[in-house]
């Protein structure tokens, strides 16, 4: 392991010191981006955004994509596996769900089985509420909880134990209350989930920041809280949950992983091309349209972040009753 290291830091000087020298010299003449979704998507919309801040800034001379869905991301990450030798200029898109989704054996593989590169963006838990709803805090919602927890419903546009559900049941874990007893609606996506808290259906909706923000602006709701550690410049009228009190934090990220066999060089390779990307006015300017929040980690704090994340959601998972 120290010598894969050593090995590991004496290719990004080398590379770093080449590319400052030649433009590019150092990349991949193609990149092909393998997403585990389909089009129109948050995989498929973060590896095509990454994919064009790389052509259009030189580092890349041909970014490709593949689309393949199927298993909530389990065919993509099968692929990737079987097919590894052919795999050299491959990097294939995910996020949390890697993680939550094998824990729970959805996914017969891990992302141990791969190849962690790095994160490039994330997006934060967010709770959104009526414009007419009694909640104006976080409190507001425990409170009510406490008195009558059948009576809080709770919408999320995914299957009970996903995403939604999990982040939700981390804000009321972290509020001290039993979060087992949380009503959680599941509906088959965002916009029906909106439709059940617009109607009275639900009191709560638990989705992504993003998506928070866009369904704010249509005027019809407000964001009572989020999942991040302190307020964002892009969006500083949105209180977290940590400044009302309670210590939740959750970011799903979104990160890149190649092909079990990577060799030690072409990792330096992948990792040193997205370091340029981040450097990048191109990047800077696609991510700022599509409202991402800034999540560059690289190399093994990467795959330390996920470890830690992994060990986080078995707990919570546990604790649920939704892990054996």
């Amino acid at each position: 392991m120290r010598e894969l290291k050593r090995i590991r830091y004496t290719c990004l000087v080398v590379l770093l010191l080449f590319a400052a020298s030649a433009t590019n010299s150092y990349a991949a003449e193609r990149i092909h981006f393998l997403i585990p979704g389909g089009a129109g998507g948050g995989w498929d919309s973060t590896a095509r955004g990454v994919g064009e801040a790389l052509a259009r800034s030189g580092i890349v001379e041909v970014a490709s994509y593949e689309n393949l869905s199927g298993g909530g991301g389990s065919r993509a990450l099968s692929h990737l596996i079987e097919t590894a030798k052919r795999q050299e200029n491959t990097l294939m898109i995910s996020s949390s769900p890697i993680i939550l989704r094998s824990l729970r054996k959805i996914y017969p593989q891990s992302y141990h089985d791969v190849v962690a590169v790095a994160s490039v963006v994330v997006d934060y838990g967010a709770f959104v509420v009526r414009n007419d709803s009694p909640y104006k805090n976080w409190q507001d919602v425990i409170e009510d909880f406490l008195e009558n927890p059948r009576g809080v419903n709770v919408a999320g546009g995914s299957s009970r134990a996903s995403m939604d559900h999990i982040v939700a049941a981390l804000a009321f874990n972290k509020s001290g209350v039993n979060a087992k007893q949380l009503k959680y609606i599941p509906y088959n996506a965002g916009g029906h989930a909106m439709v059940g808290l617009l109607s009275g259906e639900t009191q709560l909706l638990s989705t992504g920041l993003s998506e928070a923000i866009a369904l704010a602006e249509q005027g019809e709701v407000r964001i009572l809280a989020m999942t991040a550690s302190e307020r964002l410049d892009r969006v500083p009228n949105i209180p977290t949950l940590v400044e009302q009190g309670v210590p939740a934090v959750f970011s799903n990220w979104r990160g890149f992983f190649a092909a079990p066999g990577t060799t030690a060089e072409q990792l330096i390779q992948f990792e040193t091309l997205l370091s340029e990307l981040y450097e990048t006015d191109e990047w800077k300017v696609i991510r700022e349209n599509r409202g991402w929040t800034d999540f560059f980690v690289v190399g093994d704090e990467f795959s330390a972040f996920l470890d830690q994340q992994e060990q986080d959601m078995s707990a919570l998972l546990r604790e649920l009753g939704l892990l054996n």
